[in-house]
């Protein structure tokens, strides 16, 4: 898998405005799919769920662009004067220049107004083969209701100012226009893709009841997930890196999300490849795939464990097995183990050397065992403990041989 650089660019829309992008490219070689991202009524491309999701995409090996719609972010053009048709036309346009460079999108992904968009576009984009909504309205019109009483006022006024997220937008009559009588059902039939509807059941800004009408309205192959407990914005954590792996891991069928290595791995092989963004890893067993990465606060983009998490977690998963093989071999009421471990450094006193303190790695171990057991039998499931494989591995002396090929 090929390391994935940021394309910041410029293109034009079909009236001329300049919209700023973002496009996450592998390195080395084409990416096996493209990705087009749609954020979200008054969002930018740098959303949180935006940089998530695109994050996310870049791992799995899509070249993924957002962009700011026409009057947004760092774009050109008035979004008074623009609407829900503009949006439409500037996916279009973003297609189309996608396309010059032999990078077609093959997955459409839209967030809020932006799902309802990307509807709207698919039949104007034919190398499209999947659709992915997220929080999506099942009509346009459903976005005048969060301007109160400005449709109203446009009827007198040729524009009015609106506040929206406790931010000042500008709303012209064009931009209500273009939320009235848009065909979405009829779209929804002619869908000539697959479908993935994402929803959250509490969403307080566009009710459930939106992606049960799309999910009706949509022929097969359509697939519906609940976002749980997540808000509209996907800003709760983990909704949007959960949103995020449910769409790479739905697109698998449908678009080439991830170049494949040519060979399975044996047995008790793993592999480790650059993926997409500053540190995420792919992680391949001979029978597993999943992506290793670093916290947004070290500059990762949080898709997977650390290092430090799979070093823990091997230990712990181990010290878990061995328990439990154990005691069903005794047979003891073992109900369950739980294993908490934290990783830290130390000083400790150089025994070679009085008076010198070195920094030694420590590892914190709890162990938690539940179940109807005497106290001489839990004592002897923690000393079994100590004798957990990647334990007695981590305190022999190990050396890592390295071969460059």
């Amino acid at each position: 898998m090929p390391n994935v650089v940021t394309d910041r660019f410029r293109f034009a829309n079909r009236h001329g405005h300049e919209l700023d992008a973002r496009l996450e490219l592998p390195v080395g070689g084409p990416a096996p799919a493209t990705a087009l991202f749609a954020h979200c009524f008054t969002c930018t491309k740098d959303s949180h769920a935006a940089r998530r999701i695109t994050a996310a995409l870049a791992a799995r090996g899509f070249a993924v662009l957002r962009f700011d719609f026409t009057g947004l972010g760092d774009s050109d053009g008035e979004f008074a004067n623009s609407g829900f048709v503009a949006n439409v036309e500037d996916l279009v346009s973003a297609a189309d220049h996608l396309r010059e460079q032999g990078m077609a999108p093959s997955l459409l992904i839209g967030h809020s107004l932006g799902g309802a968009a990307v509807i709207a576009a698919a039949e104007a984009i034919p190398e499209v083969s999947a659709v992915a909504t997220i929080g999506a309205p099942y009509e346009v019109h459903h976005v005048l209701h969060q301007l109160g009483n400005a449709p109203d006022t446009l009827k007198d006024e040729a524009e009015v100012e609106v506040t929206i997220g406790g931010r000042p937008f500008k709303i012209g009559r064009e931009f209500v226009n273009q939320a009235l009588g848009q065909p979405q059902a009829e779209r929804l039939h002619r869908l000539d893709a697959a479908l993935l509807v994402m929803h959250a059941p509490s969403d307080a800004i566009v009710g459930i009841e939106n992606a049960t009408d799309i999910f009706i309205a949509a022929k097969h192959p359509k697939s519906f997930v609940s976002l749980n407990d997540a808000d509209h914005l996907l800003l709760k954590d983990g909704a949007a890196s959960y949103a995020a792996h449910v769409i790479t891991a739905w697109a698998e069928p449908y678009v080439p999300v991830m170049a494949k290595s040519d060979e399975p791995l044996e047995e008790g092989l793993v592999s480790v490849e650059t993926a997409g963004g500053k540190f995420a890893q792919i992680v391949r067993t001979a029978a597993h795939e999943f992506v290793a990465d670093e916290p947004l606060s070290i500059g990762g983009t949080d898709l997977g464990p650390t290092p430090y998490d799979l070093l823990l977690a091997g230990l712990g998963a181990c010290t878990s097995m061995t328990i439990r093989m154990y005691a069903d071999r005794k047979k003891l009421a073992l109900d369950s183990v739980k294993v908490v471990l934290e990783h830290g450094r130390e000083h400790a006193a150089d025994c070679s050397n009085p008076g010198v303190s070195r920094r030694i790695d420590v590892i914190d171990r709890t162990i938690e065992l539940r179940g109807d057991l005497s106290a001489e039998q839990r004592e002897k499931l923690l000393t079994i403990a100590e004798k957990c494989p990647v334990h007695r591995t981590l305190e022999n002396r190990i050396e890592v041989r390295t071969i460059a090929v």
